[in-house]
């Protein structure tokens, strides 16, 4: 490759690497604090014998509609592969992650009658206590 074909790959590489240009705000002109998302973390204690309901209501159902929401930031169910170090909650496969601007926007969600179908659904295929939920705030 010559050196010319190499720079016009480099620099349309740039962009989509993230190296963006970003805008600047004006001089003088304050920047926003902006606060970092909140994070609930819930390990649910699935019935195995449901676990294709549940993995059905989470696509079709729980995930559309939680994505929707007013302040919502992301959501990921992950599957324990294994316990590399400490032990997992007992009885506790799958772990739902779930991240919104703020806990007031989440708590307003969790209040919707679409919520109440959505995890209600979720929650028939788990057993015991079902779930327990811990909320994080980032440290920035």
């Amino acid at each position: 490759m010559n050196r010319r074909n190499y720079l016009k790959a480099l620099a349309a590489a740039i962009p989509a690497a993230g190296f963006a240009q970003q805008k600047t705000p004006a001089k003088g002109a304050p920047k926003a604090a902006a606060k970092p998302p909140i994070l609930l973390h819930c390990d649910l204690f699935l019935n195995s014998a449901k676990e294709k309901e549940m993995l059905s209501v989470w696509h079709n159902t729980f995930k559309p509609a939680i994505s929707k929401q007013p302040g919502f930031v992301s959501v990921t169910l992950l599957k324990l592969r294994k316990e590399n170090q400490g032990k997992a909650p007992a009885g506790a496969s799958y772990r739902l992650m779930i991240s919104f601007k703020t806990e007031e926007e989440r708590l307003t969600w969790v209040a919707t009658d679409l919520h109440q179908k959505a995890w209600g659904a979720m929650e028939a295929c788990l057993v015991g206590d079902k779930f327990n939920a811990l909320l994080y705030d980032p440290v920035v």
